[in-house]
């Protein structure tokens, strides 16, 4: 198979077609403080922007920009502060919608370099939104938004359809310069027991946003998927009923298997998965993850990689035979691909 760009590879791994190889991608950037080890151990100190590091490491490039309503409003110096949520700063809603929902204006002479890129097939861009379990969290904070789902309904609605409209205009502002190839929903709705809503809460208060914002995806091309942490394995039945296209990162440790997901949701796609805790743990570990994710990978559908960010126990010598083994094991993805044909 003659090579394909950055983009035709992710175009025909996402529509389950053969691919001359897997992508070597690192979805989410390093931990600062993985970066500040690897300063230390070989990775030129001067590198510190999160595209260059990907060059310099021989990793494609999947620009993403993260696109928050939050405005001026304050949210909070502190990791406790954050965890009361935004409104303990500004004392109600109404406050805090002064502040937010910005005109959606993102500059688009500072991507002219990365659109560029971007059209001549060297570059994946993808666009990130927050959801509708999400951003409501981060405006009441942890506990209130866990009680508002009874207590506090009339508001978590008026959020999340001020949310939706927010998010469509944003849609129509990316999509006016550029066409995006996927982008993301942060949900973060599950941890290492499961999802933290029920299905009913589920259907309640997401699923109507979601029938709202995806048909305005879906007309452009977009790839949706949503990133939520931890064992999704129960609620990614929810978002395929949603409309959404597959999820990301895939938490090996939460319990999560791309074998169950695949046999569950057969035209799903999926990014991550990569065990981060084989990492540091040499050669034969590492080469068993890339086995255990070889089968799947090669049905098309899923990108291996980290399955969050590479933590700082990874020495740059760690993180050196892993690009090794993933170029090996992308090479032989693709032959398998090839093998198999398109998926019907």
């Amino acid at each position: 198979m003659q090579t394909q760009t950055t983009r035709e590879r992710f175009s025909a791994l996402m529509n389950f077609q053969p691919f001359d190889r897997l992508p070597l991608l690192e979805w989410a950037s390093w931990w600062d403080k993985t970066i500040a080890r690897w300063h230390g151990e070989g990775l030129p100190p001067q590198l510190t922007d999160r595209y260059a590091i990907c060059r310099h490491l021989g990793l494609e490039v999947y620009r993403q920009e993260w696109f928050p309503p939050y405005g001026n409003c304050p949210r909070g110096a502190t990791r406790e502060e954050r965890q009361r949520g935004v409104l303990a700063q500004t004392g109600s809603y109404d406050r805090a919608r002064t502040l937010m929902y910005p005109p959606p204006h993102i500059g688009p002479e500072r991507w002219v370099d990365a659109v560029a890129e971007h059209k001549r097939g060297e570059a994946v861009i993808w666009f990130t939104l927050e959801g509708f379990f999400w951003f409501p969290r981060e405006l009441l904070g942890v506990e209130r938004h866990l009680y508002a789902f009874y207590d506090e309904a009339e508001l978590l609605h008026r959020i999340n359809a001020d949310l939706t409209e927010w998010n469509l205009a944003m849609i129509d502002e990316i999509c006016s310069f550029c066409d995006p190839d996927f982008m993301t929903f942060a949900e973060d709705m599950s941890y290492n027991h499961g999802s933290m809503l029920s299905k009913s809460l589920f259907d309640e208060f997401l699923s109507p946003y979601y029938a709202q914002i995806l048909p305005a995806l879906k007309e452009r091309g977009i790839i949706a998927l949503i990133d939520s942490d931890g064992d999704i394995s129960t609620p990614a039945h929810w978002f395929k009923e949603a409309g959404l296209d597959g999820i990301l990162p895939l938490e090996r440790q939460s319990g999560v298997d791309i074998a169950t997901l695949r046999r569950d949701h057969a035209d799903m796609r999926f990014i991550g998965h990569f065990d981060k805790m084989t990492m540091h743990q040499g050669e034969q570990v590492m080469r068993a993850e890339f086995e255990r994710l070889l089968p799947i990978a090669a049905q098309g559908g899923f990108i291996i990689s980290c399955d969050h960010q590479t933590p700082p126990g990874v020495s740059y010598k760690d993180y050196a035979l892993y690009l090794t083994l993933f170029k090996e094991y992308a090479a032989e993805a693709g032959r398998l691909s090839q093998q198999l044909g398109p998926r019907p």
